[in-house]
C-alpha cells in the first residue's frame, strides 16, 4: 500500500514515519511506498520504500503530487501552529485551511477511498468551558488556529459522508515533550521547561507555575495515528472527530517531577510572564472526560514523570 505523511519532515511526522516502517503494515496490509510531504526533512532511515518530496501542501498541485491516485492511506499533520497562526492571520488560513482542502481534493481523486487521518487539537475548544469538558462539548474556538482545525473536522467529516475519503480527526493534546529548540507554538513552553533544563541550559517559563496543560506523550500520538487508522469505519460512525484521553499537569509539577529525574535542572528555571502567551494558552481547557476513546482502545500516559522518563530513553538524553 502506499501511504502519505503531509508534514512528515516534522517531529511527530518524521516519528510517525519511523514507526511505520517499523512497523511495516497498515491495517494488515504491507506498506510497499512510504511518502513523505513537507519543507524540510531531518536525518531520516535509508529505506528503499521511503520518499520524500519538499514543497507547500496548500498548492493543489504539489498536494496532487504526493497524493496519487493509487495512494491508500494519508496522515495529514501539516499545519502552521498555534501562535504562528494567530500572529500571522493569512498564513494560517492559507495553510492550514488551503492545505486541508488541497489534501482532500487530491484524496477525493484516488482511485479508492483512501483513509485519511487529521490531525487536530484540543484549541477547538475555548470559551466559557465547563470544569471537565466530555464528548459532548460543543466546540468554540478562541483562537484562529482552533477555527482553522474546526473547520477541517468538519470538511474531513462531510468528505466523508460523501464516500470520498475515510476520515477521522484526531484533537491531539499538549504533546510533551518534544526534542530540539521552540518553535512558534503557544504550548511550546510545556516541552522546553523540561528539556531546557534537563539539558543543562537556562530557561526562562513564559507562564505561571500553576498553568495546566492537558497532555500525551509523542510515543502515545504516534500510537494514537496508527491505531486511528487501523480501526474500521463503524467504530466511528458519524462522528468523526474524537477528543484523545491525556493527562492534566501543571508547570509546577512538571519541575517536581524532572526533580525526580535530574534533581539540580530545576535550578535553572526562571519566570517571565509573557502576557500574549498566557491569553492564548489560558483559553484552552485543561480536564478532559474522554469514554469514547477510550472504550475504541486509545490510551493515556500513566503520568508526567513516565513521560519525562520515555523522552530521556528515546532521545538518549544525558542529564546534569
Amino acid at each position: 500500500m502506499r501511504v502519505v505523511i503531509t508534514g512528515g519532515g516534522g517531529f511527530i511526522g518524521a516519528k510517525l514515519a519511523r514507526a511505520l516502517l517499523e512497523r511495516g503494515t497498515l491495517d494488515g496490509r504491507t506498506i510497499t511506498r512510504l511518502v513523505l510531504a513537507d519543507q524540510a526533512f531531518p536525518d531520516l532511515p535509508r529505506d528503499a520504500r521511503l520518499e520524500t518530496l519538499a514543497g507547500d501542501i496548500a498548492d493543489p498541485h504539489f498536494a496532487a503530487r504526493a497524493i496519487t491516485p493509487d495512494t491508500d492511506a494519508i496522515f495529514h499533520l501539516a499545519a502552521v501552529v498555534s501562535g504562528a497562526a494567530e500572529a500571522d492571520f493569512d498564513l494560517g488560513m492559507r495553510v492550514n485551511l488551503g492545505g486541508v482542502r488541497a489534501v482532500l481534493d487530491a484524496a477525493r481523486r484516488c482511485a479508492r477511498p483512501p483513509r485519511l487521518v487529521f490531525a487536530s487539537s484540543v484549541a477547538a475548544f475555548g470559551g466559557e468551558l465547563p470544569d471537565v469538558l466530555d464528548d459532548s462539548t460543543t466546540p468554540a474556538p478562541q483562537t484562529s488556529y482552533g477555527s482553522q482545525k474546526v473547520v477541517s473536522e468538519y470538511l474531513v467529516s462531510d468528505f466523508s459522508r460523501k464516500g470520498y475519503i475515510d476520515g477521522r480527526s484526531l484533537r491531539l493534546p499538549t504533546v510533551v515533550v518534544r526534542p530540539g529548540k521552540a518553535n512558534a507554538a503557544a504550548s511550546s513552553f510545556a516541552s522546553a521547561v523540561v528539556r531546557e533544563p534537563l539539558s543543562g541550559v537556562p530557561y526562562e517559563c513564559p507562564l505561571p507555575p500553576g498553568t495546566a496543560v492537558w497532555l500525551l506523550s509523542p510515543r502515545r500520538v504516534v500510537d494514537a495515528f496508527i491505531h486511528a487508522h487501523d480501526l474500521p469505519a463503524s467504530a466511528w460512525g458519524m462522528n468523526r472527530a474524537l477528543n484523545l484521553p491525556g493527562i492534566t499537569v501543571n508547570v509546577a509539577e512538571m519541575i517536581e517531577a524532572m526533580r525526580k529525574i535530574a534533581p539540580r535542572a530545576p535550578e535553572r528555571i526562571t519566570f517571565r510572564i509573557d502576557p500574549r502567551v498566557e491569553k492564548i494558552v489560558m483559553g484552552w481547557p485543561v480536564r478532559f472526560d474522554t469514554p469514547r476513546a477510550l472504550s475504541m482502545g486509545f490510551k493515556a500516559d500513566p503520568g508526567i514523570e513516565a513521560v519525562i522518563r520515555d523522552y530521556v530513553a528515546d532521545e538518549k538524553i544525558k542529564v546534569g
